[in-house]
């Protein structure tokens, strides 16, 4: 990841706020999409959209799965399906234990 935020900088190509949303797709590993101003030569890119919906959860990250259990529940009871499930944390893990909280935003692209 240092490698993709040093391309980002050099390319001035960094949002004032920037967002990584990860996509945990196994036990051992999760694709990393890393917001970008515009165009970062050498970066392997993609756009993101659709239609999504957010919730936000609080605990630690070994919790994860029960959140995206619960999160495809809540989709379901808005009559909709989950096309994949992105997890965005507000906060590092230092910054977490720093505050007393760990928060993480469940994004779900419904179909």
């Amino acid at each position: 990841m240092t490698h993709d935020i040093d391309m980002i900088e050099r390319a001035n190509a960094m949002p004032s706020r920037p967002m990584m949303l990860m996509d945990e797709n196994s036990l051992w590993g999760a694709d990393i999409y890393i917001d970008v101003s515009k165009r970062v030569p050498g970066a392997q890119t993609t756009t993101l959209s659709g239609t999504f919906i957010p919730k936000v959860f609080e605990g630690p990250y070994e919790d994860a799965w029960k959140w995206e259990q619960e999160m495809r529940e809540y989709v379901e009871s808005q009559d909709e399906e989950v096309e994949k499930i992105f997890f965005y944390y507000p906060m590092c893990p230092k910054c977490s234990k720093a505050y007393g909280k760990n928060y993480a935003v469940l994004m779900a692209k419904i179909k």
